[in-house]
């Protein structure tokens, strides 16, 4: 949905889901990456720690944490960008 209709319409879909899948670190994931991809970075950074939190293993953890430093980089490149 994000790649056709975009990260909002994405966004939208899954923020029902939240209490349902508020155990699941998945979900925190990816509302992370959808919410970087809207250039809502302390949204992002809540979702990616809660996602951490609730990771099962150190390995999953560190998988979310090199996601988080992959989008904040590519946000932050974004942000040059458009102050240009």
């Amino acid at each position: 949905v994000s790649k056709v209709r975009g990260p909002e319409a994405a966004l939208a879909m899954i923020e029902p889901l939240e209490d349902r899948l508020s155990g699941y670190f998945h979900f925190f994931g990816l509302k992370g990456g959808l919410l970087m991809q809207l250039d809502r970075g302390d949204e992002a950074r809540v979702a990616f720690d809660r996602a951490i939190a609730l990771a099962n293993t150190a390995a999953e953890a560190a998988h979310i944490r090199m996601h988080i430093d992959r989008l904040m980089k590519e946000g932050a490149e974004r942000a040059a960008q458009k102050a240009r």
